[in-house]
């Protein structure tokens, strides 16, 4: 079964069931059952182990505690708990209410958090829960949905790590380019200057984030995206109540009228600079040059999370003291009750995480990824064609397990091989196009665990998300199919950019007075 069109059973079955359903669990579920029945060769006994193995890979690994996965549930928690507390301490009343003052339009606060979602570029799991907690205050006075604001966050969160060379994402793929360059005796530029030269070809991600401006300055609604976003403006309702929220505090707890704005900014900058400050330091411990490519390369993001999220933590609990002991304006008696509001808010997250990394270790070992790179590697159209066919299949390949990474480690070999063999002078198209489906799909799919950070850091339902998400994805990811095509037969990046920006252009005029007109009828 591994390797084989069966293998794609497993993923299609679970995400076509969430989509139905809504039901994420149960889909995931149901997914990780028949992945393991397949492995199993339909085995009873088997199967319960194999989902054992899996699960039980989630914290021991090779013998060893899987301490990155551990840290990564940690550290959602810590930033349950931080939230509950700054909700308590009045910073979060405090911020809105400043913030009101400043951000004056629906406009301006999706714009604010998308140019923090541009800013805090170094990982993705990090950005998308920070902008959260930032944002959120301000998008919830200004009745934009939470969908919205999940959309905000994931389309500037992995878009700019895979084009930024400062950040996990961007050292970690030019040591892979490096490999390739090496392999196929390429001298004619290094890694890094291949990767800058990548970056103005990853069309996907300039849609997106042209996407992300156009959506907020057109008032662009499409899809479920309006019924969202009506509910938010017309009832000040920024979720859907009969609908869960990972993220959202559901205790009814008590709120200090002596708030300031740095009960919020202050434990959120100890959670930043810490994070920031400790993926430096790991990754100056490890790299053997000390480069600045190279810690980044080398950074330990998982352990920097933990860490930096203890920083937060500890101001946290500094400022609620405070209002305790000093300003007596609550009681300190709600601290148990604080902590067990902020863990309860990401267990739905915790759940959905470990669901969705079982499925993904299952679908590692049926070789999911492997059989679709086969795919492309025995595809024998016009080579000017490569750019998008390469993709298309990592579009399909992420959102089919969940993992861009996943996706680009097994692509970004095989499109070097293919260009080397057909076009060299197609290489760093080949490899831009691998990189772009592969943030298309783990942008899209339900069992990506970026999707559920996204979520979780506006505190939005997460099928809510996907499925507001996906349209502006898929217009996004068309428009740069039709540019992976102008750079294939043209070899022109500047033509596919320039023929990117029309469609965006056109997109943004047609989208935008039906909008208008969709909006005044209402």
């Amino acid at each position: 079964m591994e390797n084989t069109i069966f293998s794609l059973i497993p993923p299609f079955l679970a995400i076509i069931m969430v989509i139905f359903t809504r039901k994420v669990l149960i889909s995931l579920g149901v997914g990780i059952v028949s992945a393991s029945l397949l492995l199993a060769e339909f085995s009873i006994t088997g199967t319960i182990s194999t989902i054992y193995d899996s699960v039980k890979g989630i914290f021991v690994s090779d013998g060893e505690m899987n301490y990155s996965n551990i840290y990564i549930l940690l550290f959602l928690i810590i930033l349950g708990i931080i939230t509950s507390f700054i909700s308590i301490s009045g910073g979060s009343r405090a911020f809105g209410e400043w913030a009101i003052k400043r951000v004056k339009s629906r406009i301006g606060a999706q714009i604010v958090t998308a140019v923090l979602g541009i800013i805090i570029f170094i990982d993705d799991y990090f950005n998308a829960l920070a902008v959260g907690q930032i944002s959120k205050p301000i998008t919830d006075r200004q009745k934009v949905s939470r969908a919205k604001l999940a959309y905000l966050i994931d389309s500037t969160s992995a878009p700019i790590c895979v084009v930024s060379p400062v950040s996990s994402w961007g050292a970690s793929i030019i040591a892979l380019i490096g490999t390739i360059l090496a392999t196929h005796n390429i001298t004619d530029y290094s890694a890094f200057s291949a990767f800058m030269q990548i970056i103005p070809m990853n069309l996907y991600v300039w849609a997106t984030l042209a996407m992300v401006f156009i959506v907020a300055f057109r008032n662009v609604e499409i899809g479920p995206m309006r019924v969202h976003e009506l509910r938010a403006v017309k009832e000040g309702l920024v979720t859907d109540p009969s609908k869960p929220a990972a993220g959202e505090l559901k205790e009814d707890l008590p709120t200090s009228s002596k708030g300031t704005v740095g009960d919020l900014v202050w434990p959120i900058v100890a959670l930043i600079v810490g994070t920031v400050g400790t993926m430096l330091w790991t990754g100056y411990e490890a790299a053997e040059e000390k480069t600045i490519l190279a810690i980044f390369e080398y950074t330990d993001v998982t352990k920097s999370l933990i860490l930096g999220g203890l920083l937060g933590l500890i101001v946290t609990l500094g400022f609620f003291i405070r209002q305790v002991v000093i300003l007596k304006a609550v009681n300190g008696n709600v601290l148990g009750k604080g902590v067990w509001a902020g863990t309860k808010s990401m267990l739905p997250a915790v759940y959905i995480l470990l669901f969705a990394w079982a499925i993904a270790d299952l679908i590692g070992r049926l070789e999911t990824g492997k059989y679709l790179a086969g795919i492309a590697d025995s595809t024998n159209l016009n080579s000017s064609f490569l750019p998008f066919i390469l993709f298309v299949i990592a579009c399909i390949m992420a959102f089919s397990t969940g993992t861009s990474w996943g996706s680009f480690g097994i692509l970004l070999p095989i499109a070097g091989d293919i260009a080397a063999a057909t076009d060299v002078s197609l290489l760093l198209p080949a490899l831009a196009a691998v990189l772009a489906g592969a943030v298309f799909g783990d942008h899209c799919s339900p069992i990506s665990d970026t999707t559920i950070l996204s979520a979780t850091g506006a505190g939005c339902n997460l099928m809510d998300h996907v499925m507001t998400q996906i349209p502006y994805a898929v217009t996004s990811a068309i428009i740069a199919g039709i540019g992976y095509l102008v750079i294939g037969f043209t070899g022109s990046t500047v033509l596919a950019l320039l023929a990117v920006a029309l469609l965006l252009i056109l997109f943004a005029i047609i989208a935008g007075r039906i909008s208008k007109v969709d909006w005044q009828e209402t």
